[in-house]
């Protein structure tokens, strides 16, 4: 069986390395990601996992992983911030608050799909406006939903989580070794 990854996240990559699983092949799916009328983050993550495992085109041989991560505060999500303004409003949103990392995994073997979503519990500090400016000029927020990256600077800002560390990175460890295993890819 080869392994494909549905995502084009280096973080993934890295996540899948430290457990020993290297892709054989890297196939970002392309779906729209806008979230519906009033649907929740759970609910969303877990529908994103699903399209994107449904839209990447696997062999008889491949085994597809796909995964997203959605940052939630209440019921609001918190997508990939599209400018440095709408950034540092997701980040004073979510200072001096607790909020919800969840990641949806995806797994296909031909017609099967097996899925799991994995919610932590993350507490973000009041960032005081040096520290907002300097993590907004490092451009660290680009491209990573709720606008920060617990792997990188903004894990300075992170006193306290409660669930999956890797899974805020991007993928839980754990849970998708047990739907690799499932699905029956070995390294």
């Amino acid at each position: 069986m080869r392994l494909v990854l549905g995502s084009a996240s280096p973080r993934r990559l890295d996540l899948l390395a430290q457990i020993g699983v290297t892709p054989d092949a890297v196939r970002p799916a392309d779906i729209d990601e806008t979230p519906r009328a009033r649907e929740l983050p759970r609910p969303y993550c877990a529908r994103m996992a699903l399209e994107k495992v449904q839209a990447v085109t696997a062999a008889e041989d491949e085994i597809v992983l796909c995964a997203d991560t959605t940052v939630a505060l209440g019921r609001r999500i918190l997508g990939k911030p599209e400018t440095a303004t709408q950034a540092a409003e997701f980040l004073m949103l979510l200072g001096g608050r607790r909020h919800s990392v969840i990641t949806a995994v995806a797994v296909k073997r031909g017609a099967q799909v097996w899925t799991r979503e994995v919610e932590t519990a993350v507490k973000m500090k009041r960032l005081s406006d040096d520290e907002l400016n300097g993590y907004l000029a490092s451009d660290e927020w680009q491209g990573k939903a709720g606008a920060y990256g617990i792997q990188g600077r903004a894990g300075a800002f992170i006193p306290w989580i409660q669930g999956s560390f890797s899974a805020v990175v991007g993928l839980p460890l754990a849970e998708t070794a047990v739907l690799l295993n499932a699905a029956g890819w070995r390294a």
